[in-house]
């Protein structure tokens, strides 16, 4: 099992990938935040761990065990988003939220938010509701 901070890299290239058909060091460094140096050191490691394949000047490609993985960790970014914004956390908080706890929740834990997501995106009115509970709420004196 990849690290989280190689579930991090790996989520970002899957995501690189999709939205643009490619990854590069230096997208990848500026997605992350980090120096172009780190991320060519954790790209040799996920190239020895065989998450992807990496060749220096070329580019990488992700193996199907990449994928796989990128694409389940990038689900899983975007369930707890859902889940977030569900419940009503603000939404300049959500990805920074998110970031600081996906690595932290077994995968049952993940699935049983996604069945409280997908009852909740199965009728609208649910999603009302616990909106109206989270105004009373905070408008409910302390005791």
């Amino acid at each position: 099992m990849p690290t989280p901070s190689m579930e991090d890299y790996i989520e970002q290239i899957y995501k690189l990938i999709e939205d643009k058909g490619y990854a590069r060091v230096s997208d990848i460094a500026e997605a992350l935040a980090v120096h172009p140096s780190s991320v060519t050191k954790m790209v040799q490691k996920l190239d020895k761990d065989g998450y992807l394949i990496y060749e220096k000047y070329r580019g990488l490609i992700l193996t199907p065990k990449g994928k796989k993985i990128g694409k389940r960790l990038l689900s899983r970014h975007e369930l707890l988003e859902d889940f977030l914004r569900i419940i009503g956390v603000e939404e300049a908080n959500i990805y920074n939220d998110v970031e600081g706890i996906e690595h932290h929740l077994s995968w049952d834990a993940i699935d049983r938010i996604g069945d409280l997501v997908q009852y909740f995106q199965e009728d609208e009115s649910r999603i009302d509701l616990l909106k109206k509970l989270n105004k009373q709420a905070e408008n409910s004196p302390e005791t």
